[in-house]
């Protein structure tokens, strides 16, 4: 698309009181949209390209996005920071979050090689709001693990066609939702009377490639939009579709452990996950052994293995929506949104189960490194496991909203906003068949810890050596549900000032629930004498290739795993009744009342000041439910809080600006940690618990940035911020037995090993692993943001004046204390980078369009740990893209994309002081190309 904008044109109405947003120049408060005329208004003003022939300014391309978003920051009164598309299917990334990560302070977290969750200025993902359209929702998916349980939105879910502006919001205002110590962002579709008169078609469609997996995959997307001759009433339509396969391959260790050997007060010993016998010496019989001791008190993996993760995923998305502006007075939209995301997660490994099985297992020629690591050893009777798991998750986003806009004189307008949003998660099918060979040969070497040996001595490949052990099948759901209403008065009584209130109403939903098929073979079925499965046979399993993980020489790289389809007929696993699990029946109601005042104002007697200030108070009720020992309980409780916010801007000059805020703001718990009541995972031994009674993250934020745009589309800019949270819910984890725990044995299930354990007597003081929340002291984040815009039109004419450069850098400093086996020890916030950096290099003539894009985050833990380890995180992380686009004429586009070029692995240890290898995979580098049409 090309803009010709008159040279004098006048500035776009982007008032940002309460949050940047783009919409009708009347009604720009709160709108939460940006239309493609005001888009050319403010490209118009920040480009500066100006033809002395007709005296206009011309601009186009990737260009014209970055100078709208860099004149939108500069209009705005708080720290606002924005990307634009420049039309459908153009956003400068391939995903939402990765073009969030361009923005500085901004840093995401990857599930599949590509970004879910960001985090703002240190602070993750569930402390920072998103709002579709104006509306804040949560949009949940499956990660690894689980269920995304929290507030944090799952950027995944949606496909980015579909949007065409980001707005992040870092200071709060009073008009601006609460719930977010780290920033409020606003995704915007784009409403139907930006588009123009007439008829407007585009469409893209892009093949994309994996290199890792040799997997071809389509993504197609288009547009509709029609408006009237007078564009007073318009609708528009937009859809997006892709199917692909992600390859994650690499290794995991499921964290390390130790033991311990103990006296007790009558003489005799406690074994904690101690070999049975070390280079010989039977420990139970010499308790007392040096060698016994040393391998007891140092740690060891856990389930050493290297597999692959196969990703199947389908994106679906779809928008629509309908305005109606009869006169200059009134402004009606209605939006609609919808998003399907669908993964097939498949899992073949091959491993060694030490985890509980230590005193079965004979280990020899081990050595120990200077981390107290059992860095390698030889391993007989070894517990052999072959597993093969297979999840479908699906996840459907709906939402609908409205807005009424109407200026009942030129200093006086009202807003409506009413919407409505679901987002409904389920897994049908969590499904996990092993084999199992439990007196087998082994050895590993974790010398590298990223790319550890580990070899089978024993024939891995031959089905006769294995028996069905164990099948596991969780189907489980998450359900969120979001009611807003909103409305807002705005006066301006006169040039300068303007009054800004209103009460809002806000309803969230979140239930969750889970059932399990889960048992040992023999429990359910009739087991030939001494045998622990049924005899695996070549109908039964598969071979499999390991491919390229990373791995050493003498590593073992293929081995048999269960045929999932023909196990499951063997089994006939679904037709056996999935058992609800009480602890995993949970929910929370949260209404949320209040209102807010602000007064926007801006001063220019020889030195220009504008700002705003005000308060916003909000109460919140919340009603939680879930099982507490075999009751069901429902907790309620309410709390206000009162939330002053201020933002000043000084103009020095026109080109330079100083800002300042110091706002009050609010996090509330979160989802999963809210709900009474515990479950157990009956095969990792450990129980999670939740404290319906944890109190909100409360914090004052203070900020201060200067920004210098010293030539047109130019900026360089610097901002520090300091949030002073007084107390936040922090986890904790010990061990203890399950009657320490107070939970009734109803909740474990027969034939899993925690039954036969404490409900059947084989081990009744076997320890479990305690999870829980609990409020905790406070913490202090601050840190630095550098950021700058520079292209070279701004010092450079003919050729060179089409390149450009853009990055920034975050520094972000923070301390929180985290009790660790009685000590407090001093670390960083967690999901804190203390370094952050992405920059990119392009070139755009208006045909030709060239990136190259870099991020780098630093590394960083994620919480705490299990199994002794002090915390759990990743390394540093580094990506490199790059985009090409040509177009070939007014209506057709080329395009060319390369993302994670450099096929980064990601690592994550366990264990903040020894770096224990927890796993560390790649997912290949992807290659798209494609075709872009628009008329």
């Amino acid at each position: 698309m090309r803009f010709v904008v008159p040279a004098r044109s006048a500035k776009a109405a982007l008032l940002a009181g309460s949050a940047l947003v783009f919409s009708a120049p009347a009604f720009a408060q709160d709108s939460g949209t940006l239309d493609d005329d005001e888009v050319s208004e403010v490209v118009g003003e920040a480009s500066g390209e100006v033809s002395a022939e007709d005296n206009v300014i011309i601009v186009s391309g990737f260009r014209q996005s970055l100078n709208a978003a860099i004149s939108a920051k500069r209009d705005a009164v708080g720290q606002v920071d924005v990307i634009v598309a420049e039309d459908i299917a153009k956003f400068p990334d391939t995903n939402l979050a990765e073009s969030l990560q361009r923005i500085p302070g901004v840093a995401i977290e990857r599930d599949a090689g590509e970004g879910r969750q960001i985090t703002v200025r240190g602070l993750g993902a569930q402390f920072t709001r998103v709002r579709v359209n104006g509306m804040e929702t949560i949009a949940t998916s499956v990660d690894g693990a689980s269920f995304n349980r929290d507030r944090a939105f799952d950027f995944n879910v949606f496909a980015s066609e579909l949007f065409n502006s980001i707005v992040v919001n870092k200071t709060a205002s009073a008009a601006l939702d609460e719930g977010s110590l780290g920033a409020v962002i606003d995704l915007n579709t784009g409403n139907p009377l930006g588009y123009g008169a007439g008829v407007k078609l585009v469409g893209s469609a892009q093949a994309r490639y994996n290199d890792l997996n040799d997997d071809v995959a389509p993504r197609i997307a288009g547009l509709f939009a029609w408006n009237n001759a007078d564009e007073t009433f318009g609708i528009s339509a937009s859809a997006a579709w892709s199917k692909y396969e992600t390859p994650e391959l690499g290794n995991n260790s499921v964290r390390w452990a130790n033991g311990s050997i103990t006296q007790r007060d009558d003489g005799t010993y406690q074994f904690t996950n101690v070999f049975r016998t070390v280079d010989g010496v039977n420990c139970r019989a010499n308790p007392t052994d040096a060698g016994c001791n040393e391998v007891a008190d140092a740690f060891h993996p856990r389930i050493p293995r290297y597999g692959l993760v196969n990703h199947d995923r389908e994106r679906l998305g779809a928008t629509a929506a309908i305005q109606f502006r009869p006169t200059e007075r009134t402004n009606i939209e209605l939006n609609a949104l919808y998003s399907n995301f669908k993964e097939d997660r498949d899992e073949y490994w091959g491993e060694v189960l030490l985890r509980s099985n230590e005193d079965e297992i004979d280990l020899s020629n081990y050595v120990i490194d200077s981390n107290n690591n059992v860095i390698s050893a030889d391993l007989s009777n070894a517990w052999i496991r072959n597993e093969r798991y297979h999840r479908e998750s699906e996840t459907d986003f709906y939402q609908i909203s409205g807005r009424l806009e109407q200026a009942f004189s030129d200093t006086f307008r009202v807003s409506l906003l009413a919407g409505f949003s679901k987002s409904d998660a389920t897994i049908p099918v969590e499904t996990t068949i092993i084999f199992d060979d439990r007196d087998g040969q082994y050895s590993y070497d974790y010398t590298d810890m990223a790319f550890p040996r580990l070899t089978f001595e024993s024939d891995v490949t031959t089905p006769g050596m294995f028996q069905l052990a164990e099948f596991r099948d969780r189907p489980s759901s998450v359900e969120n549900k979001f009611k807003t209403v909103a409305f807002d008065l705005e006066w301006e009584p006169t040039q300068g000032l303007k009054l800004s209130g209103g009460p809002f109403y806000r309803q969230f939903d979140y239930a969750t629930e889970s059932a399990r098929r889960d048992s040992q073979y023999c429990s359910v079925f009739t087991c030939a004498p001494g045998a622990y499965g049924a005899p695996v046979t070549g109908d039964l399993s598969e071979l499999f290739e390991l491919g390229d993980a990373g791995q050493p020489a003498g590593n073992t790289n293929s081995w048999i795993v269960p045929d999932l389809d023909a196990a499951i007929a063997f089994l006939d696993l679904y037709n056996r009744p999935a058992v609800v699990r009480e602890g995993d029946v949970r929910g929370v109601e949260e209404k949320v009342t209040g209102g807010y005042f602000q007064t926007d104002f801006e001063i220019d007697e020889g030195l220009r000041i504008t700002g705003n200030f005000g308060a916003r108070y909000a109460r919140t009720e919340q009603s939680s439910q879930g099982f507490n020992n075999g009751q069901f309980l429902t907790v309620e409780r309410s709390y206000d809080d009162f939330l002053p916010a201020l933002n000043l801007n000084v103009f020095p000059s026109d080109d330079f600006i100083i800002r300042g805020a110091i706002a009050r703001v609010i996090t509330r718990p979160s989802l999963g940690n809210l709900t009474p009541g515990g479950s157990v995972d009956e095969f990792n031994f450990r129980i999670t618990t939740g404290n319906p009674f944890i109190e909100p993250y409360r914090a004052w934020n203070y900020d201060l940035s200067a920004e210098w745009y010293f030539a047109p589309g130019a900026i360089v800019s610097l901002a520090g911020f300091i949030k002073e949270i007084e107390s936040f819910p922090v986890g904790s984890s010990q061990q203890i037995t399950y009657a320490q725990s107070g939970l009734p044995l109803s909740l474990l299930t027969s034939g899993t090993p925690a039954y036969d354990a404490i409900v059947n007597g084989t081990d009744p003081n076997r320890e479990f692993e305690f999870r829980s929340t609990s409020n905790g002291e406070g913490a202090t984040i601050k840190g630095l943001e550098l950021g700058l815009h520079l292209p070279f039109s701004a010092f450079a004419s003919g050729a060179l004046e089409n390149f450009g450069v853009l990055g920034n850098v975050t520094y972000v400093d923070s301390s929180q204390d985290f009790e660790f086996q009685g000590n407090v020890v001093e670390t960083s916030f967690s999901g804190v980078s203390k370094y952050s950096a992405n920059g990119t290099a392009y070139y755009d003539d208006g045909r030709l369009s060239i990136r190259v894009s870099a991020a780098y985050r630093d590394g960083y833990h994620t919480g705490n740990s299990g199994n002794g380890n002090f915390l759990e995180g990743f390394t540093s992380s580094f990506n490199l893209d790059a985009a090409i686009r040509y177009k070939l004429n007014d209506m057709i586009e080329l395009t060319l994309d390369g993302n994670n070029l450099t096929d980064d692995y990601r690592f994550r240890w366990t264990d903040d002081f020894a770096r224990r290898n927890y796993e560390n995979n790649h997912f290949g580098r992807i290659i798209m190309a494609g075709v872009r049409f628009e008329y």
